[in-house]
């Protein structure tokens, strides 16, 4: 005996920008026969709130920090597993490498008619096989595409010194923080280069381990960081070799105590 027919599809939406899931939100709620069962701000909750409430379907946006929707993918446990469909801000790579493999692709800003055909896709596979088997197939694939797409990770990247190119070695960048659609990537020795691109495609470039996110917009080079001191609200202040400080955000403080301030 499969799994029973649901009348209502449970809707699982992960996405780390919250006028997104607001989007995502007011859309499903829209649609007939939905129930949104979760909402989850990164990847790491978005996989405990997979395992918890077991939805029909996720909605993944694709980049999201710490772990992304593949990411998410392969992290949740084999039993569990729903549909997935991804989301993505303009990525046409991903998109055409997801097009065949994954359940959908959602472009953002979401169409309403896109996101009922994704719904009725969903139901249309669920009706021939139970969702936990359709998901272990998915995450097979998802591994595959996500072993194909990985890249190495970047060695130098080219930043604008008047009418010159440099190709800054990511070893000498102290920290890279985000203001609206630019960055501002600063050196160990406290350069600063104006550079127009999304943090978090390049946050996925760089050498594991070596960077860490301290707040929404903002990473830092581990190596770079000279002192750690507590402030009120369980964050934390962090003073860089080159003179910078940056304040840590509550939910990256959590993850910066994991990961670099135990024994």
């Amino acid at each position: 005996m499969g799994e029973p027919i649901r009348s209502v599809l449970r809707v699982l939406i992960a996405d780390d920008e919250e006028p997104a899931r607001g989007v995502l939100k007011q859309l499903l709620e829209a649609m007939p026969d939905v129930r949104l069962v979760a909402e989850a701000a990164d990847g790491v909750e978005a996989v405990t709130a997979i395992e918890r409430e077991m939805p029909d379907l996720a909605l993944l946006d694709l980049q999201m920090p710490e772990l992304d929707g593949l990411g998410v993918v392969r992290a949740v446990r084999q039993d569990r597993l729903p549909l997935f469909a991804f989301v993505t801000a303009y990525d046409a790579y991903a998109v055409k490498a997801f097009e065949a493999r994954a359940i959908d692709y959602l472009l953002k800003p979401v169409e309403p008619s896109r996101l009922f055909d994704t719904l009725q896709r969903a139901r249309d596979l669920l009706e021939h096989e139970p969702v936990r088997q359709l998901g272990r197939e998915q995450a097979r694939r998802v591994a595959q595409v996500q072993d194909e797409l990985t890249q190495p990770p970047l060695q130098r990247i080219p930043v604008r010194r008047r009418d010159d190119i440099l190709l800054l070695p990511v070893a000498q960048i102290a920290s890279v923080v985000a203001d609206g659609e630019l960055m501002h990537v600063t050196t160990l020795r406290g350069e600063t280069f104006v550079v127009t691109h999304r943090l978090k495609d390049l946050e996925t470039r760089l050498p594991v381990g070596q960077f860490v996110r301290v707040e929404r917009g903002a990473i830092i080079n581990v190596d770079a960081i000279a002192r750690v001191s507590p402030l009120p609200g369980a964050v934390y202040l962090i003073a860089l070799t080159n003179g910078q400080e940056l304040r840590s955000s509550r939910l990256q403080s959590r993850v910066l105590r994991d990961r670099l301030l135990k024994l």
